[in-house]
């Protein structure tokens, strides 16, 4: 059996003298790995970058064996990605996620559009942080666990949001919180969207989002800790605040 796909390369590593195992997180077929034949030549190493955009072409006997991938290359991102520390932090930071958290082999194609969209920003390093923000906050929702910060958990207020509950990814008022302002999240404006999102409330943001993604979504999934390629991501991000 075999399909045909667009992905985006998200780990490549050493298989026997001279073939590859790679993992796409391809439109259709979701996180899939493949064998690649030749993998470690001159002529086709070059190609298999993390965050490379690639047409893949899997062939397997039967669906549940690993397969072969034969690949051509859509658009490379390594430029954009060696531009710099932060882009290449990011970058790492995206892929390691996308490994870490997706199930293999199941579809996602809303989150492989946003992401997608957010590795061609890369190099860009004043709108990056924010994008890449807004997209683990997809990626939370799209598996499960986003976040309802439309109104209050206590009162029902929609003004004055100021906190996110680390239980429940619900929004909390200042006067909601009360004594347990201390116990709760950051809520800054740029996490629904509103505001101009300079730097420090995107940290704060990345803050929020990283608790729910290692002390919801990781768990859920049997893993612990996050990819270390996160932390390094956010802690390049906040040196230059």
């Amino acid at each position: 059996m075999d399909w045909r796909d667009h992905g985006i390369l998200l780990t490549t590593r050493r298989h026997g003298e001279t073939a590859a195992i790679i993992e796409v997180f391809t439109e259709d077929h979701g996180r899939h790995a493949g064998v690649v034949r030749g993998g470690t030549s001159r002529k086709i190493a070059p190609i298999l970058q993390p965050g490379a955009q690639l047409d893949v072409l899997w062939r397997a006997r039967l669906e549940e064996h690993l397969g072969t991938f034969q690949v051509e290359p859509l658009r490379s991102r390594a430029a954009a990605a060696f531009s710099g520390r932060m882009a290449l932090a990011g970058l790492n930071a995206a892929v390691a996620l996308l490994s870490f958290c997706l199930p293999e082999r199941e579809p996602h194609p809303a989150i492989y559009k946003q992401t997608e969209q957010l590795l061609d920003l890369l190099g860009q390093d004043e709108i990056w942080p924010l994008a890449y923000m807004r997209w683990e906050l997809a990626l939370l929702e799209e598996l499960g666990f986003g976040m309802d910060l439309s109104a209050c958990a206590v009162t029902g207020a929609t003004e004055g949001l100021a906190f996110v509950s680390p239980k429940t990814g619900r929004a909390v008022s200042a006067e909601g919180a009360g004594e347990w302002a201390g116990k709760l999240l950051p809520l800054p404006p740029c996490l629904r969207g509103e505001g101009q999102a300079p730097d420090d409330e995107i940290a704060a943001a990345l803050r929020t989002t990283g608790y729910f993604l290692e002390h919801h979504l990781a768990p859920s999934l049997g893993h612990n800790p996050l990819p270390d390629a996160r932390a390094r991501f956010v802690d390049q991000f906040t040196r230059r605040l």
